[in-house]
């Protein structure tokens, strides 16, 4: 059952004559600390917001890069009416979006912005770095020394940290990818023509890989693309005026067209009491590698791809390249210049290193899973802990993968907040 914003405002009143005064620190501060942020203020709540606004979105995205859902599917969450991306672009006369209308990520950063400057007020953007228990509460230490005490902590750090390379291609760079060593994650990169003239393998099926591929080949580079699966998968051409039985038989949702997608998009909360085994199975198999239907002329016919393909080992060359084994599409070595994985994210609390060793070892995971395990309002079992967005996936579902989710999640989080404060 939901409330008003005037009760909850009335209710956070409340707490603050009669409670603490700590503020909510939110960590993070892309479309899921925005979302949360902005209805904790709604409702009353004291909160403080550490991040960079939109900074993986303004650094771990290529110049050039297109979003891959559509218009609807992209909505922060806001509080009350009006902050839709649909409701910048017509404050900012911009031309409005359909769903034949790829968004570029720098227009999906300026909304960023404006829904922070509207909805959420100032953010701080010095990087949290330390994060432990302080009796009921905690300390948050920030990267200049400052230490700030809070009621609760919302962990909505994206996929900072979280991007995994498998082992065969680590083993090119000792020190971690990176994009001057032989090997690089698309999320370490903003400008691909450093590599024009080089030649890139580029390891992935998805989104990512190829859009990488085409920006690269696009940049004088000369791409490759390796793909485990047996064709590389393209979304369809979306039609704006479906008859009514296509609509019955594939409903539209967030994550897509069909009614396993319109499941898993609008009941986060049902997915949660699926057991773990199939809900790890969602979160890996519900959306497969596919590319945006906008690109698949950029890509196909111009980017050479190996399907049935994947490395078995990767090794440096003496020309000071490197040397990929290849396996599945007959036993082949390829050369090339540098490699690029497009080989995803790993959900593993052990990375997330501003969570102090104790308070990481205190969070449950999910079973089969380092990812955290939450109750039906995103609270971990370290009361007043709660994690949101991707590290929320393996208990929530795949929407918590994309902006989408958002709304659903920093709704239950602020009455939580609100609730939990009203019993101490």
């Amino acid at each position: 059952m939901t409330q008003s914003w005037s009760a909850q405002r009335e209710m956070a009143a409340s707490v603050s004559a009669g409670g603490c005064g700590l503020p909510v620190v939110v960590i993070g501060a892309g479309p899921y600390g925005l979302s949360v942020a902005a209805h904790l203020r709604a409702a009353g709540v004291p909160v403080r917001v550490f991040g960079e606004v939109m900074g993986s979105w303004r650094h771990a995205m290529a110049t050039g890069m297109f979003l891959k859902s559509t218009p609807d599917a992209t909505d922060l969450s806001a509080p009350m009416a009006g902050g839709r991306l649909s409701d910048f672009c017509r404050a900012q006369g911009r031309e409005k979006l359909t769903e034949l209308t790829p968004i570029p990520c720098t227009t999906f950063v300026a909304y960023g912005q404006w829904f922070q400057q509207r909805y959420v007020g100032e953010v701080g953007p010095t990087r949290v770095v330390a994060v432990d228990r302080d009796g009921p509460g905690f300390t948050v230490r920030l990267e200049d020394g400052t230490q700030v005490a809070a009621a609760a902590v919302v962990v909505a750090s994206g996929l900072s940290g979280l991007a995994y390379v498998p082992d065969e291609l680590a083993s090119l760079a000792p020190d971690g990818p990176d994009p001057d060593s032989l090997v690089s994650h698309t999320s370490q990169h903003q400008d691909l023509a450093r590599y024009g003239g080089k030649r890139v393998a580029v390891v992935g099926g998805g989104q990512s890989a190829l859009e990488s591929a085409a920006l690269l080949h696009e940049a004088g580079a000369i791409p490759e693309i390796l793909v485990r699966a047996d064709r590389v998968r393209w979304g369809a051409l979306p039609r704006l005026e479906r008859p009514w039985t296509d609509r019955v038989l594939r409903p539209t949702a967030a994550l897509g067209n069909g009614w396993s997608l319109l499941a898993v998009s609008r009941a986060p909360g049902s997915v949660r009491r699926l057991p773990s085994a199939a809900r790890l199975y969602l979160f890996r198999r519900a959306l497969r590698p596919a590319g945006g239907w906008w690109l698949r002329d950029r890509v196909e016919g111009i980017v050479p791809v190996r399907t049935g393909c994947y490395v078995t080992r990767a090794e440096p060359d003496m020309t000071g390249g490197v040397r990929l084994y290849l396996a599945g599409c007959g036993r082949q070595v390829l050369g090339v210049d540098h490699v690029v994985a497009a080989t995803g994210y790993r959900l593993d609390l052990g990375v997330l290193a501003f969570l102090s060793p104790g308070l990481r070892e205190q969070v449950r995971r999910v079973p089969g899973s380092a990812a955290p395990r939450l109750s039906d309002c995103f609270e971990s079992s370290v009361p007043g802990l709660y994690f949101t967005g991707s590290l929320a996936a393996a208990a929530f579902g795949p929407v918590m993968r994309f902006v989408a989710g958002s709304a659903y999640a920093a709704s239950r989080i602020t009455r939580h907040t609100l609730r939990t404060a009203l019993t101490r």
